[in-house]
């Protein structure tokens, strides 16, 4: 089955991530079905696809009958079970090692098709601990795209020891074929190429805000106005979030034991303290008025 072949897809968790996966897989053509864990997260899942599907046709990059075709292909769902005839499953849950293997246990138990593809959107877990939790193995590979998934190129893909070559080339396939996006490959180690490089980045800038070197401000701009990236280092980690940044760190630390990928105890409070990013209002800048939180 090859990525054309590929019609029939499933989205586990319709979050910022699992909303806009969900979106560029009926974009090209495909079937989808969304499930969560209720019906209010599901209706913030079908707003986020909404909105950004408004945000595409305002640039003109879809017509209005555009837009409403791809919102005809998604199904939304509470049933795990609705995900039986799906041919390639991407599951995009929490980052947290036991709540995903639930997810890839259920999965083996109602999809059918002998050679569908599972894959996970995780950052940092492990391909072959999820992998492990299934009676499949070889067909279960990661997927990793970036936020915000209709715009970002890139897809990591990443294959466990388990993972068999033909599973790898069909999900690499279909995120190059079918999708449009740009494809990398990784070894399964814990933050793959671009997290493995990104995170200790972005907790050396929490690191010179929590020890008063800088303000986030005045570090962002440094980044943009003196190197060229197009988001500074604080904003980008209150757009990821600043708990997945913490899951990630926390992954690439018991992984590593290198201190540049341990926590900084700031990002900790922050996480605790609900000031999580863009997803909050609050993380590092107020973005209900547009101060900034310095910590």
């Amino acid at each position: 089955m090859g990525a054309e072949e590929i019609q029939r897809v499933g989205v586990v968790g319709c979050g910022l991530m699992g909303s806009g996966i969900a979106e560029v897989c009926a974009r090209a053509g495909r079937s989808v079905v969304l499930v969560e864990v209720d019906a209010r997260a599901l209706a913030r899942g079908r707003s986020r696809i909404e909105a950004s599907l408004r945000r595409a046709a305002s640039a003109g990059k879809l017509s209005e009958d555009e837009c409403g075709e791809t919102l005809a292909r998604i199904e939304l769902g509470t049933d795990i079970g609705a995900l039986g005839d799906r041919q390639l499953v991407v599951e995009a849950v929490v980052e947290a090692g036991p709540e995903k293997v639930r997810v890839f246990e259920a999965l083996d138990k109602v999809v059918e098709a002998h050679d569908a593809l599972l894959t996970s959107n995780t950052s940092s877990i492990p391909i072959v601990k999820l992998a492990t939790a299934t009676q499949r193995p070889e067909q279960v590979v990661g997927l990793h795209f970036f936020n915000p998934v209709p715009v970002m190129p890139l897809v990591e893909v990443v294959a466990s020891l388990l993972s068999s070559e033909e599973s790898v080339g069909r999900a690499e396939g279909f995120a190059v074929d079918a999708l449009g996006k740009s494809a990398i490959r990784s070894k399964d180690r814990a933050g793959f190429v671009v997290n493995a490089l990104l995170i200790p980045y972005l907790l050396s800038a929490i690191r010179m805000v929590e020890s008063g070197f800088a303000s986030p401000r005045d570090i962002d701009a440094g980044m943009v106005e003196g190197c060229a990236h197009p988001m500074g280092p604080l904003a980008l980690a209150d757009l990821i979030g600043l708990d997945t940044t913490a899951a990630v760190a926390n992954s690439l630390y018991e992984e590593f034991k290198e201190p540049l990928y341990a926590p900084p105890p700031l990002l900790a409070r922050m996480v605790d303290a609900g000031l999580l990013g863009r997803k909050a209002g609050r993380g590092f800048y107020d973005y209900t008025d547009g101060g900034e939180v310095e910590g």
